[in-house]
């Protein structure tokens, strides 16, 4: 029997491997312009962390971590997001110790159990940054530029800020007690998740992704109506400075963010390319989130984009970049008696930083070209028999035919003058 990937995984190929790491590499040089630091955290973590920081009554944590004990009877999770290890390494190496804010990034594999669809599998990749020790609502605006700025480097054009305040745990109570009423009043109508939130979690519903409870719940009260002044103020802050960086928005009143410890700012970016998974990435302001974790009080703000979902939607916009000619040198022999010389030559190319290639095969020159070509060798060198004695290769640029020839020790600085 042939072993398949698990369900909700997948094999990621070479020529796949380009286009991840093109926006990997986007990703990398915009964290060092916002000097955004990289944090790297272990994919398991303790299950309580994940409890106390997504909230022991949200779908992440009643229906989706991977949950398992370690052999020493330890309980332990999957990580199903990344800021919560953050913090946790925030807290462990003192990070709240120095100077204020720090500013941290992350990239890498979470797992999520449900189900798989496009652009989310249950291991599936995210990136994001954080920044903690301030509740300037420049901060807020930091996160969401540098992920505009993200979004815009990778080309896109026509993706869609929605942004929201979710208020506080002084202000939010009563418009959850409110929407809780009103759902009661609606229970009929709702899905059987959203029967359950109406209990325990109110405010999920407002981020059901089933249309009929999206068009029951949008009669619901606004929660920017009950905000405290405190709130208020912040979130007018924020929508000043969106303003007058020119970053368009818009006011989505029903927009909560699926996990429990976010507080006032939150946001979304949506395409307009991807259906209903159209959710790019977002993120918001957690000003009790480091409290929560067995810390002091240290008030924090991020965000997190998904590399599935942004691959998927820089396909059917046709982004990725085309390259513009091929790539790389192969070395061809005529000859296995070449040997020794096919090999020092190799390497002398690898240790100039150039990226080689050369036929473990024995195949015939011509075979070797052939390969040469599919492969997308931008130029082939020929080392052949009677060329030996001359101290000579025959060097072959593919894209215009021009074939020249040079002494070994020539071959890197005419190839590197040729690449540039």
């Amino acid at each position: 029997m042939a072993f398949k990937a698990p369900r909700g995984t997948r094999d990621m190929l070479p020529l796949e491997s380009d286009k991840w790491n093109f926006v990997e590499r986007k990703f990398r040089e915009l964290c060092y312009n916002y000097n955004f630091a990289e944090i790297r955290t272990p994919v398991f973590e303790e299950t309580e962390l994940f409890v106390r920081s997504a909230g022991e009554e949200s779908d992440v944590v009643k229906k989706e971590m991977y949950i398992f004990k370690d052999r020493g009877g330890r309980e332990l999770a999957l990580r199903p997001e990344g800021t919560a290890g953050v913090v946790r390494a925030y807290l462990e190496h003192s990070l709240h110790n120095n100077a204020q804010p720090v500013k941290l990034f992350y990239y890498g594999p979470m797992f999520r159990y449900d189900r798989p669809q496009a652009g989310r599998q249950r291991q599936f990749y995210q990136m994001g940054i954080e920044i903690f020790g301030t509740k300037d609502p420049a901060s807020d605006v930091e996160v969401i530029k540098f992920t505009a700025d993200f979004f815009s480097k990778l080309g896109f054009k026509d993706l869609k800020l929605h942004i929201n305040s979710v208020g506080c745990p002084e202000c939010r109570p009563l418009f959850q007690k409110d929407l809780e009423e009103f759902a009661r009043t609606k229970i009929s109508l709702l899905c059987g998740d959203c029967r359950k939130r109406a209990l325990n979690n109110p405010l999920r519903l407002l981020d059901c992704k089933n249309d009929s409870c999206r068009e029951v719940m949008k009669d619901s009260s606004p929660i920017n109506a009950y905000l405290c002044s405190s709130c208020g103020t912040h979130f007018e802050d924020v929508l000043k400075l969106l303003k007058a960086l020119n970053i368009s928005f818009y006011v989505d009143s029903g927009l909560v963010r699926g996990l429990d410890y976010y507080t006032n700012t939150a946001f979304e970016f949506l395409s307009c390319q991807l259906g209903s998974q159209n959710a790019l990435g977002g993120g918001g302001r957690y000003d009790n989130l480091v409290e929560h974790c067995g810390g002091p009080q240290v008030p924090g703000v991020g965000m997190a984009v998904g590399v599935e979902r942004i691959l998927l939607a820089l396909e059917k916009e046709e982004l990725f970049p085309v390259k513009d000619q091929p790539e790389g040198v192969f070395l061809a022999v005529e000859s296995t008696d070449l040997w020794e010389e096919r090999f020092n030559l190799l390497y002398l190319l690898r240790d100039n930083d150039f990226r080689v290639e050369t036929d473990y095969l024995n195949r015939s020159l011509k075979a070797q070209m052939k390969f040469a070509n599919r492969n997308s060798f931008r130029f082939v060198i020929i080392m052949g028999v009677e060329d030996k004695s001359k101290g000579i290769v025959k060097l072959r640029d593919m894209v215009n035919g021009e074939q020249v020839e040079l002494s070994f020790e020539k071959i890197p600085a005419f190839l590197r003058k040729k690449i540039e």
